[in-house]
C-alpha cells in the first residue's frame, strides 16, 4: 500500500511516501517559510523523484490535529485536494498519533507534548512495547499543573517527544518527575509519523473521504476565545 503523508501542524512542515511500513522518501522543510508556499510543491517534487504519478498513491493520510490552526488548514487542503481530485481515500491522522509512532522503537511510556500556550500543552500518553505502540489517554489540551499530577501518579518514567517537550522537561522535572527528552532529530512531528499512524488506519478499515476530512482543533481559536469573552462581558453587563 503506497501512502502519501502529509504533515504541517507546527513549524516544520513534511511530506513522505511510504510503501506500507517502508520509507521511500521523505521530504523536510524548517526555513520559516509558510505551509502554503511549500507544502504542495514538496509532495510534488517528492513523487516527481520517485518516479510515481499521484494516481499510484494508495492512501492520502494528514496530521488533523492539534496543533496551528492555519497549518491545520493548510494540510488537511491540500489533502483533500490531492484526494478528491482521483477520488482517494484519506487517513485523518491525529499529530499526537504520529508523534508517538515516530519513536516507537523507543520502548516505554512516550508522552507527546505540543506547545499550546496559555500555560497548557496538546497531549496524549502511550506506552510502547519497541515495535507497536498502545494509546492510554484521548488527545486533549490540558495545563501543566494537570499533567504533574496525573503522571506522578503514574509512577513511570515518561518519554518526552514534541515541541512541548522542553517546556515540560524543565517545568515538571522540579516537581520531582522522571522525564527522559528524545534526540533533537526524533523530537519534532515528521510525515513519516503520519504515514505510519495512517497505516494502522487502515488495516481497521478507518479511512474516509475527501469529504469528510476535516481538521481536529481540540480548542477554540484565539479569536473565538476572545469573541466569547467580549460576549460574556456584555451579558454581565
Amino acid at each position: 500500500m503506497k501512502i502519501l503523508a502529509l504533515e504541517s501542524s507546527a513549524a516544520a512542515a513534511s511530506v513522505c511516501l511510504c510503501e506500507d511500513e517502508f520509507l521511500v522518501a521523505q521530504s523536510y522543510e524548517n526555513s520559516g517559510l509558510t505551509h502554503s508556499r511549500t507544502l504542495l510543491p514538496m509532495a510534488e517534487e517528492l513523487l516527481k523523484n520517485c518516479g510515481v504519478k499521484l494516481a499510484e498513491v494508495d492512501v492520502i493520510a494528514v496530521a488533523a490535529g492539534p496543533g496551528s490552526f492555519t497549518g491545520l488548514r493548510i494540510g488537511v487542503s491540500a489533502a483533500k485536494g490531492l484526494a478528491w481530485a482521483l477520488g482517494k481515500p484519506c487517513a485523518k491522522v491525529s499529530t499526537l498519533d504520529a508523534m508517538a509512532w515516530n519513536v516507537s522503537a523507543l520502548p516505554g511510556f512516550l508522552c507527546p507534548v505540543m506547545d499550546a500556550r496559555r500555560s497548557q500543552v496538546y497531549n496524549a500518553l502511550f506506552f510502547s512495547d519497541g515495535e507497536r505502540v498502545r494509546r492510554l489517554t484521548p488527545d486533549r489540551a490540558i495545563g501543566l499543573d494537570e499533567l504533574a499530577a496525573e503522571l506522578k501518579a503514574a509512577e513511570q518514567t515518561q518519554i518526552l517527544v514534541g515541541d512541548g517537550a522542553g517546556l515540560c522537561y524543565n517545568e515538571l522535572t522540579k516537581r520531582g518527575l522522571a522525564l527522559r527528552q528524545v534526540p533533537p532529530n526524533l523530537r519534532f512531528q515528521s510525515a513519516w509519523g503520519v504515514a505510519r499512524a495512517g497505516l494502522e488506519l487502515a488495516r481497521a478499515g478507518s479511512l474516509i473521504s475527501a469529504a469528510e476530512l476535516t481538521p481536529n482543533y481540540h480548542r477554540l481559536s484565539q479569536a473565538e476565545r476572545e469573541r466569547l469573552e467580549q460576549e460574556n462581558k456584555k451579558g454581565n453587563d
